[in-house]
């Protein structure tokens, strides 16, 4: 990946995560804690497996009590 550099300050840094969506700081965030991307790759790797044993519930189990 190439490298960037920019000279902020504080402010202009604050200024620059208050602009970023939800949909960014979430990607943000994950980049900040490896340990939580790694969870949520586990996670995903055990809802394919129990998916593929059949494991999961159908969509009229899971909203039926709504």
């Amino acid at each position: 990946m190439p490298k960037l550099e920019i000279e902020l300050n504080v402010e202009q840094l604050a200024e620059a995560l208050r602009a970023l969506s939800p949909e960014e700081l979430e990607t943000l965030e994950l980049l900040l804690d490896p340990e939580l991307l790694e969870e949520l790759r586990q996670r995903r790797k055990a809802a394919r497996e129990e998916l593929a044993r059949g494991e999961t519930l159908s969509e009229e189990e899971l909203f039926s009590s709504l």
